[in-house]
């Protein structure tokens, strides 16, 4: 167990560096919005086009990994939907925001790291084929629901959802991440091998993704904070650090999946919750309280429940 602890405690150590550097005025948190900009249009594009060229994807199928991963999600939203407004009595608005905070990991800026170091490259293969529906199906998801609930709940006039789709599906084509996944599978269907020169500074880039997201991420965190209603927050992040990962565990385990990418899928559905979950409340202005105490709960004690989540897989 400590030795499993020493394995992820270096992960939040550089999440609490990049805090830190903020919070006592080393650096200005303007520094890590430039930091997470880099990060997220250059160094994990390069990491995740890198990890596709080279990947040798063999036995488990990619649908697999999906439904595995998906039917997880779907129970842990539902859930948390569920508790924040039939517990809370929250409108449909908040209950989506609670849906979202309690299933949507922060798979590229925790999750990738953590897998890279704990599981290795068959771990980041996995990650990234889930890495290629995520991303959409949850922004769509989140959209749309978010939609609907705002119809029902007599809010702002609500978009048709064709144009909900159309806006979300732009935003995916020009999104780096999607770009990197698209050229790494280029290149692996044709057969170049990913050397030289250009080899060199793939390597080299990608090599910097995981501590660069890690900190970004920590001089963001400043911005967040825990607001009041408290109780709501806890029960999304008790079910982002428990119920999904258990969900999507027990998901692999009937769908057969091996052992390998198991570890990798469990473990990245076991990281905190991901800053989408505040866009998605910033973008329809309700609910910003319950998706920022979820963002700092779920990092604060992240590191105790992801190293129990490692040694449970073993």
């Amino acid at each position: 167990m400590i030795a499993i602890a020493l394995d992820v405690l270096p992960i939040f150590l550089l999440i609490l560096v990049g805090y830190l550097l903020v919070r006592f005025g080393v650096m200005k948190a303007e520094v890590g919005d430039g930091l997470s900009d880099f990060v997220f249009t250059i160094a994990m594009p390069t990491l995740l086009f890198k990890t596709v060229a080279t990947a040798h994807v063999q036995g488990s199928s990619p649908w697999m990994i999906w439904v595995a991963y998906f039917a997880g999600v779907a129970v842990t939203w539902a859930a948390g939907h569920y508790a924040i407004t039939r517990l809370f009595g929250r409108d449909a608005r908040i209950g989506v925001l609670a849906g979202v905070s309690s299933a949507f990991a922060n798979n590229l800026f925790i999750g990738l790291p953590l897998v890279q170091r704990i599981v290795g490259d068959d771990g980041v293969v996995a990650l990234s084929i889930l890495l290629c529906a995520h991303l959409p199906v949850m922004m769509i998801a989140g959209t749309v629901l978010m939609e609907q609930a705002e119809r029902s709940t007599g809010g702002r006039a609500a978009q048709p959802v064709s144009a909900v789709l159309k806006q979300v599906g732009r935003n995916l084509l020009r999104n780096p991440l999607v770009v990197g996944l698209v050229l790494g599978s280029l290149w692996q269907m044709s057969g170049l091998p990913l050397t030289g020169v250009v080899g060199i500074v793939v390597n080299d880039i990608g090599d910097i993704a995981g501590s660069a997201a890690l900190i970004s991420l920590g001089m963001a965190l400043l911005k967040y904070g825990i607001s009041d209603g408290i109780k709501p927050a806890l029960v999304t992040s008790l079910f982002k650090l428990f119920l999904l990962p258990a969900s999507v565990y027990a998901a692999s385990r009937l769908l057969g999946l091996d052992a390998t990418w198991t570890a990798a899928l469990v473990l990245t559905s076991s990281v905190p919750t991901g800053i989408n979950a505040w866009l998605i409340a910033n973008r329809f202005g309700v609910g910003h309280g319950l998706a920022s105490s979820s963002i700092t709960i779920t990092t604060a004690v992240g590191v105790v429940t992801t190293t129990f989540w490692a040694w449970l897989l073993g």
